[in-house]
């Protein structure tokens, strides 16, 4: 029977159909790589990943790991507060090292199979990987990006692993149990969180690739997770006040004119955003001259203002476009099977309603990056713009398209679902040599390391209705444990609404007060009336915050007041995740992990330690129960009340109020 053998540092197992790997990595974290291939070639799973091919610096001190073989076959591994227990067949336990618990074993995947890892060969000499772990009573199971399942504890749901419009697979998972584990595989698949066992499968792949950390609190395995995929940067202070954007602003004097509105009535505006189709083609990457005639003028007087312009990039390139010639004589565009440039229909600009082909750039490509960033470095921060945001860059295109896409990468089977994160690489890196140490990017898709490249995450094109926003609480708390601070939604939904419309109205105010207190404050959206679908006239109705009537502007004041109010304290959570890895928008059990009730609440959240926010996501709704975490003392800041922790109390939620409470003692209590 084949033994473990010490191994640079780790333990290497090889026996007939597999070679395994056990590793430190990082602090209190193993890594396991098992393929069919021999050690010699043992770097090809991961090399995509996000961990590298060495484990980084920590920033922490970092235990000294031990290693054991035992005359039976079996070895153990010791780093910090995890110990992995591997036997003589090849399956590994993990436990805690100082109590003994168990956190997570591999489970026997089949009968007649002889260990928990299945790797399949195909006929192009990759597997189909299954990797199997027995299933826990209670368990709770966070995390893996943004699913608008409408749940937070996601023991039962089977996610599928890919990218799309609305859904960001991060393939990171936050148990109960005091572990994470990072399925450190970017290939098209699924996970299957079942009652019997969990399963991650990947259709596609080199081998199999999993990280694993322990840690005593959440706070500790979400900063191992930083440690090794990489720290957030800090949020640039012009991100954390208040976004203005409509689909879409035609010209520039319409843009500047909202602007300058914002201006006369006194509201805060930090940001302002010129939309798609402001160019001339998919993939010129620069402003239609005819009607946005002078950026370096606009953004001069946003400036003046303290206001920032964000601008729309897609990665979309359309024939007899300003680089598409270029990127396909370069071999930087996304493949089909048969090497021509893969396709598909979309809207573009002086087609009318008639469908054009749309070519995709490689950002799995080193030279394409640096290309997309050349043109986004002339066309737009030569003018002052240096907020861009990332749109349709799942990219998006229907499964049949992804399983024949082609990237420098490999096949898109293998690697599609990196695509957002090398797509805010390039813009980042870029920005980063030009001096702005802080970028933020604005981006529809993400991936395991997207947060070190200044990805602010928002859930896409979703509905404007009351269902849609208490889906988008649970979302984002999942994005949270899932190594992405900068999270948001459009205000109101994106498909539709009516500013004339009494239940609407209603909505927004609730919207927008639960984006009072998201990590950013975007408004959002293709309002009624919609007109025309797909030309240069194209755009939604008005969605200004004195869009929707009096008593609405009212309220919505206020809140962009209070807004302005709390950026500072947005600022010290900023810190506390470029140093830690701490999300701000936080589940309770965050904060509390030893209070048991704090974990099944799934509508409320903390933002930072000191601020616990009970949104409303119910028409006509005029209160609302919360539960208040043991272990601290909350105060209400409009009636004063100071309550007890540890209990479920009722919270008066006229319109024109969210339900917020402050811990006691906290500074940022002076905000309300």
């Amino acid at each position: 029977m084949p033994s473990y053998v010490q191994h640079e540092g780790g333990l290497e197992r090889q026996a007939p159909a597999e070679t395994l790997r056990i590793e430190p990595w990082g602090p209190h974290s193993i890594r396991v790589r098992a393929t069919t291939a021999t050690a010699g070639d043992q770097a090809a799973p991961g090399a995509l990943g996000a961990l590298g091919a060495r484990p980084p610096d920590s920033r922490a001190e970092t235990p000294s790991a031990s290693l054991s073989v035992r005359p039976d076959g079996s070895a153990h591994l010791v780093n910090g507060r995890i110990t992995a227990h591997a036997d003589a067949h090849g399956r590994i336990r993990f436990t805690h090292t100082v109590t003994g618990r168990e956190l997570l074993a591999e489970k026997n995947s089949y009968t007649w199979y002889p260990g928990p890892r299945v790797l399949r060969p195909g006929s192009d000499g990759s597997h189909l990987t299954e990797q199997h772990f027995e299933a826990y009573d209670g368990e709770r199971l966070h995390g893996l990006g943004q699913h608008l399942h409408g749940r937070l504890d996601q023991k039962g749901c089977v996610i599928d692993l890919v990218q799309g419009n609305t859904v960001a697979t991060i393939p990171f998972l936050h148990s109960s149990r005091g572990y994470g584990l990072l399925w450190n595989n970017p290939a098209v698949g699924r996970v299957e969180l079942a009652a019997d066992s969990t399963r991650w499968v990947a259709d596609s792949a080199a081998g199999i690739d999993y990280w694993i950390t322990a840690g005593d609190s959440p706070a500790q395995i979400m900063e191992s997770y930083a440690e090794v995929t990489g720290y957030p940067p800090l949020l640039p202070e012009w991100a954390s006040g208040f976004w203005q954007s409509k689909l879409r602003y035609r010209t520039q004097e319409e843009l500047l004119a909202v602007a300058r509105e914002y201006k006369r009535r006194g509201l805060p505006l930090s940001v302002i955003v010129s939309d798609f189709f402001h160019w001339p083609r998919m993939g010129d990457w620069r402003f239609e001259e005819s009607e946005w005639p002078d950026p370096a003028a606009m953004t001069k007087e946003l400036e003046a203002q303290n206001v920032k312009l964000a601008v729309s990039v897609w990665p979309t390139v359309e024939r007899g476009s300003d680089n598409y010639e270029k990127l396909l004589a370069d071999g930087q565009l996304v493949t089909a099977e048969n090497g021509e440039p893969l396709t598909f229909d979309w809207p573009a600009r002086g087609h009318g309603a008639a469908l054009q082909p749309m070519a995709y750039y490689d950002p799995t490509d080193h030279d394409a990056r640096r290309l997309l960033w050349r043109r986004l470095n002339e066309n737009y921060r030569a003018h002052g713009v240096t907020a861009f945001w990332l749109d349709a860059c799942e990219p998006d295109l229907p499964p049949e398209l992804v399983a024949q896409a082609r990237y420098a990468a490999g096949p898109g089977t293998q690697v599609s679902n990196l695509y957002g994160l090398y797509h805010a690489q390039a813009v980042a890196e870029g920005l980063r040599e030009t001096g702005e140490e802080r970028p933020l990017i604005l981006i529809r898709s993400a991936w395991a390391g997207s947060q070190r490249y200044g990805a602010a995450l928002w859930s896409g094109d979703i509905p404007s209705t009351f269902d849609s926003l208490s889906r988008q609480i649970r979302a984002g708390l999942n994005v949270a444990m899932s190594g992405i601070p900068w999270w948001n939604t459009d205000i109101g939904g994106f498909q539709g609404g009516d500013a004339s419309d009494p239940a609407y109205r209603e909505l927004m105010v609730r919207w927008f007060q639960y984006g009072t207190f998201s990590p950013i404050m975007r408004l959002h959206g293709d309002r009624a009336p919609n007109f025309p679908a797909f030309c240069a006239e194209m755009t939604g109705g008005p969605n200004e915050v004195w869009s929707y009537g009096e008593e609405a502007y009212a309220i919505l004041g206020d809140h962009l007041r209070l807004r302005e109010r709390l950026r500072p304290y947005l600022g010290e959570l900023s810190e506390q995740a470029h140093r830690t890895g701490a999300p701000p928008m936080r589940p309770l059990f965050f904060g509390f992990p030893d209070d048991e009730r704090a974990w099944s609440v799934d509508d409320q959240f903390l933002l930072g330690p000191d601020l616990l926010v009970a949104p409303v996501y119910e028409a006509g709704v005029r209160a609302r129960s919360a539960y208040l975490p043991e272990g601290a003392r909350w105060i209400d800041p409009v009636t004063g009340t100071v309550h007890e922790g540890g209990r479920q109390v009722e919270i008066a939620a006229p319109l024109a109020r969210i339900p917020v409470l402050v811990r006691e003692g906290a500074a940022v209590g002076v905000a309300f």
